[in-house]
């Protein structure tokens, strides 16, 4: 032992005889390892016996950060001066950040930037560690973690700004392009303008850049052109979880929930904790109503992670499907806490209220929500709608028009459009709005939802009957027949054009239809009523044979007017009353899954803004 001591009291006294990089290799291991403790252990030491060498320091305060002791990091920096070194004051900054200390944190970053300018007193000129300094990753983390604070600041110009800057340093940041993509930060047209202004040619080859770009691909332009088709992957990219994760959101703006629902399962069966399918996941298990499995995943999810925002969204969502408002509401609530940029969670929020229809709580989540997403439409259309239900029709086109600029080509959006013109008797624009979102369902590979589009189509049979284009009218109301046969309004709407065209007989049929799915529906006993006095002036008493025998009336009777001249028919040319045959929704856009979109949870029947047609009031049985 007296000899051991001597060794180290001779190799104290000369530093050089003492070779470190032994010790610093085993924390670099052990921090790989994820042996946090050895790491901070053999990192102490090491400060000591080089005499707090600034790569040794850094190293220490890493195991630090990686243990959670975020103050004990920067009370070492601090005592080591090495606020001065770029990259230990991003470090710094990380753990005030990681505090909570937001203010703080932000100025060491401003430091960082320019050096002049600064709240934070610092000594002397920055200098650098080889050992540790990368210029170009460190610029990129520096803007990437402003990013965050202004985020968690609510400033959201700002953060958008600091994650494109990070981008640009380091193209290959994906955490800047998630943040700016997933939380709908920017535009269309924004998103296509960072994509073509990567600089991939000064860190990557034609072939990488091309792989690059590919992925970056699937990220963007996700709800104006969703009938769109992603790019084609590169090579064995094709099964890759991600890229499948964007076809199922693809399909799932299209409305083809079946089709998503398999995607997702696949990408689920070899990840159950893919946290980019599991939103769009849930929202497709609310849209196919299985209650079930969603309440077995919210369940699985809430027992692994419990801190985890998406976990109890789907408690929520599982409360919403299952009408129990006030309890989806509950969690939630406790999702936007834990996450307060989770957009889905928002959308999802303002739709539990909507359900019962309060008009004012709904409309303050969905200005939260598009607060939160500028670059998704759904949060406006909802709010539109919202406003619509409040008969504020200007309030409710204003909405709808700005959703139209972000999703030109959403069939919901200009449905809506078409109702509100509608409604201010401006038949012709209801036609043009109404006549492009039946031919994007048509034509755009947009998978027909029965619930959803036939109220489109209806809708559209109302505008052509305003227009007197009554064959037309027939056609479309036959269409939605087709799609949804048991949806008495559809028939009394069809009994009353058939009428309008002289057709009594099939006006009948169709109105006896409509009783025998509702028989209170008041408007069809009206029309029948009308119509079948309308029928009894063009039909004679007997018709076939000519040679019927003369009826002997009784001698009482005898002298009594029997000629019916007198009854008033309809006019031709006074067509019967309008009826309000349909509300207006075709069922809210599905959710958005950074969505989920969702979103994408459907809309009911309670939250569709009335077509109103004058004259005389009809029951809604829309689905």
């Amino acid at each position: 032992m007296a000899m051991m001591a001597e060794e180290f009291e001779s190799m104290a006294a000369s530093p050089d005889a003492l070779d470190l990089h032994r010790f610093r290799k085993v924390v670099r291991s052990y921090i790989e390892r994820h042996h946090y403790k050895a790491a901070i252990f053999w990192a102490d030491k090491v400060v000591s016996l080089s005499n707090g060498s600034p790569a040794d320091v850094y190293w220490l305060a890493q195991s630090y950060f990686l243990t959670k002791q975020y103050h004990r990091a920067i009370l070492l920096l601090n005592g080591h001066k090495l606020s001065k070194n770029p990259t230990c004051r991003y470090l710094m900054a990380l753990c005030h950040y990681e505090v909570g200390e937001f203010h703080l944190a932000l100025d060491l970053l401003e430091h960082n930037d320019n050096n002049s300018i600064s709240r934070i007193k610092t000594e002397g000129e920055p200098f650098s560690v080889p050992e540790i300094d990368d210029t170009m990753s460190i610029d990129c983390s520096t803007h990437l973690l402003k990013g965050y604070i202004y985020e968690a600041s609510d400033n959201r110009a700002l953060a958008a700004e600091s994650f494109r800057a990070a981008i640009q340093a380091d193209p290959l940041c994906y955490e800047a392009i998630h943040a700016l993509t997933q939380h709908h930060m920017l535009t269309v047209k924004e998103e296509r303008d960072l994509l073509s202004s990567l600089p991939l040619s000064r860190t990557c080859s034609d072939p990488e850049s091309a792989v690059v770009m590919a992925v970056y691909e699937t990220r963007v332009n996700k709800y104006s052109c969703p009938s769109q088709p992603l790019p084609q992957p590169v090579g064995p990219l094709a099964s890759n979880a991600d890229f499948i994760t964007a076809q199922a959101e693809k399909l799932y703006y299209n409305c083809n929930f079946a089709q998503c629902y398999r995607l997702t399962q696949e990408v689920l069966k070899k990840d159950p904790y893919h946290t980019g399918c599991l939103p769009i996941h849930v929202s497709c298990l609310v849209e196919l109503k299985q209650s079930n499995t969603l309440f077995l995943l919210a369940h699985k999810l809430v027992d692994l992670y419990p801190e985890s925002a998406l976990a109890w969204f789907a408690v929520g969502c599982y409360y919403y499907l299952i009408g129990k408002n006030e309890q989806a509401r509950r969690y939630l609530s406790k999702a936007t806490a834990l996450d307060r940029v989770f957009g889905p969670a928002w959308i999802a929020y303002g739709h539990s209220f909507a359900a019962e229809n309060e008009h004012d709580q709904a409309m303050a989540a969905y200005f939260k929500a598009a607060q939160l997403m500028k670059g998704c439409h759904l949060p406006l259309l909802y709010i539109g709608m919202e406003y619509g239900l409040t008969n504020n029709p200007k309030f409710a086109e204003k909405f709808f028009k700005e959703a139209l600029e972000i999703a030109p080509d959403d069939p919901f959006v200009l449905h809506e459009l078409g109702v509100v013109a509608s409604s201010n008797q401006e038949y012709t624009s209801a036609e043009v709005y109404l006549r492009r979102a039946v031919a994007l369902v048509e034509e755009s590979g947009v998978v027909v939802v029965p619930e959803k589009w036939a109220v489109l189509l209806n809708n559209l049979a109302h505008i052509c009957r305003k227009l007197q284009k009554y064959e037309e009218a027939l056609h479309f109301h036959q269409q939605a027949l087709r799609l949804c046969p048991g949806v008495s309004s559809t028939y009394s709407a069809l009994g009353l054009v058939q009428s309008l065209l002289g057709d009594y007989e099939a006006a009948v049929v169709a109105l006896h239809k409509a009783l025998s799915l509702h028989r209170d529906d008041t408007t069809a006993t009206t029309l029948l009523t009308t119509v079948m006095e309308q029928l009894m002036t063009q039909t004679p008493a007997f018709q076939g044979d000519d040679n019927v025998p003369q009826l002997d009336l009784p001698s009482e009777l005898v002298g009594t007017d029997t000629n019916t001249s007198d009854i008033t028919p309809a006019c031709a040319e006074d067509p019967l009353s309008d009826t309000n045959l349909l509300g207006s929704s075709i069922g809210q856009p599905v959710m958005h899954s950074s969505d989920v979109g969702g979103d994408s949870l459907s809309h009911s029947e309670s939250q569709s803004s009335a077509l109103i047609i004058e004259d005389m009031v009809m029951d809604d049985q829309s689905p």
